[in-house]
């Protein structure tokens, strides 16, 4: 891969006009507001009539706090249609809501995070603070409240007739038409849970719903689980005031699950039923489905070892079951949601690494191949849109960059399957959001000069209108911080076995040749995750490299976005390959000019935190000090789904897997300083992996810095935390590693 060594046409241009308003980067900016890079915008859909564009964006106040905006296609106007803070002053939320905040990673926002349309494309759907609201797009100012009381996961049915939520762990729904609201289960208190995803779903399988409506509204499948076969932990969660004690049912690996269960209710009636999953009860239910004339209910059941996926068709009327398909593989089978019934014809999309790389396929309601919709040595990331009149899908891929993503074409009759269509521009990175006729689509685009753009577009990539152009100018909020910043480069190197890792630095500010600078290692390492990417990226790294830092970041064997050989070389050894990886690059660092190898650092948050411990016990004598945040240091104590798939069996079928893929088996060789930091209320790593490490090291007495963070969660959100977090990781790596030097 070429590096990437120029400045871009805009930040160039941005460059010239620049020096008389420069100011230097900092931290408080960086957490401050407005937003650095511009006026971005989330959750982006097109509405149902292709009259407006929608999305959400960050107060001018607080960029933290969202409220819905949109983009009229017919007046060409931008306004604000729902003011989170006029319509909730002062949010409170639920511990539930909490909990699936975190799950989702959207623990550091506030105001308004999702919404729904209406069918008609006449209506929003909009949850704020545990209420609901219904919003005219024509008239939003007086929306109206239609639920209220620890409302989750609100949805529009797919006709419109009804609003559906979850509420205390039952599913309910409102008949838009009479105004009545309907209680379609009972039971759910204590254990038992009604049309929600457990929390390894959430964590791990990218479950954030538990039920799904059938396209002609007849119907919801719903998952009902049980949670009392699942240790129950009790937690300290400490703040800075107080302690509270959280029993929460933690599925540790080699622990019991849920009992999951599958039902299928009439919202009219109320009238259950449930769906035979199978005489083996230790399953995961990945999803379910309905076919696009909702006469049959499609669910996925993955074996709780990871190594099968079967999908089974159910006719719902009589729920008789047949199978579709079955995935197997010799490490595990990966999950995805690209699961489209064609409407037009008795087929559906399917996405599959069958032959090594993740490809499309279209597949019979009779489970029978039809052919290939992709193929060659690329894969797809997902489906974003099908157009069956146009005879189209439409995907995003890394084909022409491994560290790009781009929109491309395919054929239904799947004859450019080798060659699909690409239909954006400019290489970097594009996220696609697709009209439900995948006829229009807003993209998303960034690389390493230019803040994210959004732009309206016809499905061949021609240009509707600019949605948020976000020019790189004197007036952007990045503007004054032009002059600094410093470009990205990209390269390759090969890996022990001969595979292509792919890498990004960034070399100091007021760089020069004679000097020897010490390096930012920023690393994550583990499965489900690509860093090294051609897009805007990281402000605290572009920090660090302003501070005289190098910064440098490299995806190892196991990453994502690649080839099944590529991710499964760390199955069953957690931590070698990955281990091995890291310090390739720091020896292929050590051979540059410019980099003094006596004062390499490493930082990682999470997998990236068991990657520094990994790192520094693995190489002490290459690296002069580490950071590690969140990290697992003991597998047995991490979640089912995740540890099991990757670490294979469990601590009982596996025990040495797991000692091997742990740290402390490792902690003899760790020689150079640490910073361990953790927040005191993580729910997904928990701060037990923190107290087991620190008393392995007092018993070795390994001198170490500590930092808690009392309430923090996994990701110590908020910007004082990670204003403050940041700052300490600056400190640490100047005290250790210090600034350049010469020759």
């Amino acid at each position: 891969m070429r590096p990437l060594l120029l400045l871009s046409t805009a930040l160039a241009v941005a460059l010239a006009a620049a020096p008389a308003l420069a100011e230097r980067l900092t931290l408080d900016r960086i957490y401050g507001d407005p937003a650095l890079a511009g006026a971005s915008v989330k959750n982006l859909r097109v509405s149902p009539d292709g009259e407006r564009v929608t999305f959400l964006r960050g107060r001018a106040d607080n960029q933290y706090q969202l409220d819905l905006w949109e983009y009229n296609m017919k007046t060409k106007t931008t306004q604000r249609l729902v003011d989170s803070k006029s319509l909730v002053p002062n949010e409170e939320l639920s511990l539930e809501e909490k909990a699936r905040r975190e799950r989702a990673r959207t623990a550091g926002l506030s105001g308004i995070l999702t919404y729904n349309w209406s069918p008609d494309g006449k209506q929003l759907l909009v949850p704020i603070g545990g209420d609901l609201y219904l919003v005219n797009a024509a008239k939003p100012d007086a929306p109206r409240k239609v639920a209220s009381g620890n409302v989750i996961d609100p949805k529009i049915s797919p006709k419109g007739r009804y609003v559906s939520f979850v509420r205390n762990q039952n599913l309910v729904v409102i008949d838009l038409q009479t105004g009545a609201e309907r209680q379609l289960t009972t039971d759910g208190k204590g254990t038992i849970h009604n049309g929600e995803a457990e929390f390894v779903a959430q964590e791990e399988m990218d479950q954030h719903t538990g039920y799904y409506w059938a396209p002609d509204d007849s119907a919801i499948a719903y998952r009902r689980y049980d949670e009392a076969p699942v240790p129950v932990v009790r937690r300290f969660e400490i703040f800075a005031d107080r302690t509270e004690v959280i029993d929460q049912h933690y599925p540790a690996a080699g622990d019991p699950n849920v009992l999951i269960e599958l039902m299928v209710v009439n919202p009219a009636t109320g009238q259950q039923r449930k769906v035979d999953l199978g005489p083996e009860k230790d399953i995961y239910l990945v999803r379910a489905d309905f076919s696009a004339d909702a006469k049959t209910l499609v669910y996925q059941r993955q074996t709780r070892d990871q190594k099968r996926l079967d999908l089974v068709a159910v006719d719902v009327d009589t729920l008789a079951q047949r199978p579709l398909l079955s995935e197997t593989s010799k490490t595990w089978v990966s999950i995805h949601n690209d699961l489209r019934f064609l409407k037009n014809k008795k087929a559906f999309i399917w996405a599959s690494e069958r032959d090594g790389r993740n490809h499309l396929y279209l597949v019979g309601l009779d489970g029978k191949l039809m052919h290939p919709l992709s193929k060659g040595d690329w894969g797809v990331d997902n489906i974003l849109a099908v157009d069956e009149a146009g005879g189209k899908v439409y995907i995003s891929s890394n084909k022409d960059a491994v560290i790009d993503k781009q929109t491309y074409a395919l054929n239904l009759d799947g004859s450019n399957a080798a060659k699909p269509v690409r239909i954006t521009s400019g290489d970097g990175w594009h996220d696609a959001s697709f009209a439900g006729n995948g006829k229009i689509f807003v993209d998303t685009y960034s690389n390493p000069t230019t803040p994210p753009q959004v732009s309206i577009r016809r499905a061949d990539g021609s240009m509707v209108e600019w949605l948020e152009k976000n020019e790189l100018n004197a007036n952007h909020p990045y503007g004054k911080y032009i002059a600094d910043h410093l470009p990205t480069e990209f390269g390759t190197i090969k890996a022990k076995d001969g595979q292509t890792l792919h890498y990004s630095m960034i070399k100091p500010a007021n760089f020069d040749a004679t000097k020897r600078y010490p390096v930012f290692l920023f690393t994550y390492g583990g499965p489900h995750s690509q860093r090294v990417t051609r897009n805007w990226g990281s402000y605290f790294n572009q920090y660090m490299a302003q501070q005289g830092f190098v910064v440098f970041t490299l995806d190892n064997r196991g990453s994502s976005r690649r080839e099944r050989v590529f991710t499964d070389a760390l199955y069953n050894n957690l931590g070698k390959v990955e281990v091995e990886d890291q310090l390739t690059g720091i020896d292929w660092l050590a051979k540059q000019s410019f980099v003094d190898a006596k004062r390499v650092g490493v930082f990682g948050w999470s997998y990236g935190g068991y990657m520094t411990l990994r790192l520094l016990s693995a190489a002490s004598s290459k690296i002069a000090m580490g950071v590690s945040v969140a990290p697992v240091t003991d597998w047995a104590l991490y979640d089912t789904h995740y540890t099991e798939q990757f670490v294979g069996g469990t601590p009982k079928s596996d025990p040495e897997a797991y000692k091997r893929s742990g740290v402390f088996a490792h902690l003899d060789g760790m020689k150079s300083p640490l910073l361990l930091v953790h927040g005191m209320a993580d729910d997904n790593v928990l701060f037990t992996n923190t107290t087991r490490l620190i008393d392995e090291l007092v018993k070795r007495n390994v001198q170490f810095e500590l930092m808690t963070y009392p309430g923090a969660k996994h990701g110590i959100s908020g910007k004082v935390n990670q204003r403050h977090v940041y700052g300490m990781i600056e400190g640490f790596f100047k005290k250790n590693l210090g600034g350049t030097q010469p020759k």
